[in-house]
């Protein structure tokens, strides 16, 4: 695989040679299709039930809900019945994970900051029971419509999508929770076919965002309440870089991120994830804050 050199370079600056061996191997591995039952319209057994009848061979995933496909591509999935009525949702493993740390409650107001294309939204909701008050921004109109859509199919209840950036929402809101899954460079998401377009100043103009970002959220969110900052990306300066930052002026604190199931990771701050690209995961970051 072709990886830039100063990408390289900024593994070198982050991590153990060891450690580098095993991104680049993450990097190279095909991980099987993932996709996660839609609670809202179907439950476990039933979905597993119909891929036997349609011929998917199927194996239970480490997180709750989710599945591995073992004999087809994305493609073959999209074209079932499951996925067109919205019973499952296509979705990658690490993807899944910011939902649950943030662990949304009966009747909480939820912001997802960065809602497109609608899996983490339709995930919360479905934690929730359906039951939690959701507003889900997206400032680009066509990934905004690909967002209504999926939520729609998908049958989420009591959502509001925003046409609308999450940087311009009125300071008069406050929310419950929040999710921050922040726009990044994705150098957690490199794959052995898909074409490497990080650069040097996407990264730097990720991090101006991704920090303006995170202090609109803590604005917006009630005094002592939570959110869930995450990326798809491994780098320091996109994810414990900027909570170093923050943290300093004492406006939050991290929370332990801790879930109901196993998920391989290694962390360089007290109380974040940084997950590993691996057979199973992409890289990601995930740290859960409360504001003071």
């Amino acid at each position: 695989m072709n990886i830039p050199e100063f990408l390289l370079k900024l593994f070198e600056a982050q991590f153990s040679e060891k450690e580098i061996e095993k991104i680049l191997t993450g990097y190279a591995t095909r991980r099987p299709v993932t996709f996660r039952v839609n609670l809202l319209k179907a439950t476990g057994e039933e979905v597993e039930a119909r891929c036997a009848a349609c011929g998917i061979a199927v194996q239970k995933a480490p997180v709750p809900n989710a599945y591995l496909v073992l004999n087809m591509r994305e493609r073959e999935i999209a074209e079932t019945s499951l996925y067109r009525n919205g019973e499952i949702y296509l979705q990658s493993l690490s993807s899944m994970l910011p939902p649950y740390l943030l662990a949304p409650q009966a009747g909480e107001n939820i912001l997802d900051m960065t809602a497109a294309p609608g899996g983490k939204t339709s995930l919360l909701s479905a934690l929730s029971g359906g039951t939690a008050f959701l507003t889900a921004c997206e400032r680009d109109k066509i990934r905004a419509e690909r967002l209504q859509y999926n939520l729609k199919k998908l049958g989420i209840p009591r959502t509001s999508v925003l046409v609308q950036d999450a940087l311009s929402l009125d300071e008069f809101f406050r929310f419950d929770k929040i999710l921050l899954d922040a726009p990044c460079s994705g150098s957690g998401t490199i794959t052995p076919d898909g074409e490497i377009k990080i650069s040097e100043k996407l990264i730097q103009n990720s991090v101006g965002l991704q920090e303006k970002l995170l202090r609109k959220a803590l604005k917006l969110l009630k005094k002592g309440a939570i959110m869930v900052y995450s990326t798809c990306s491994i780098l320091w300066r996109e994810n414990e870089g900027i909570l170093e930052k923050i943290l300093k002026e004492g406006t939050c604190e991290l929370l332990p991120t801790a879930l109901p199931f196993f998920v391989p990771h290694l962390s360089r701050m007290k109380n974040t994830m940084l997950i590993l690209p691996d057979d199973l995961y992409e890289g990601f970051f995930c740290a859960v804050i409360r504001k003071n």
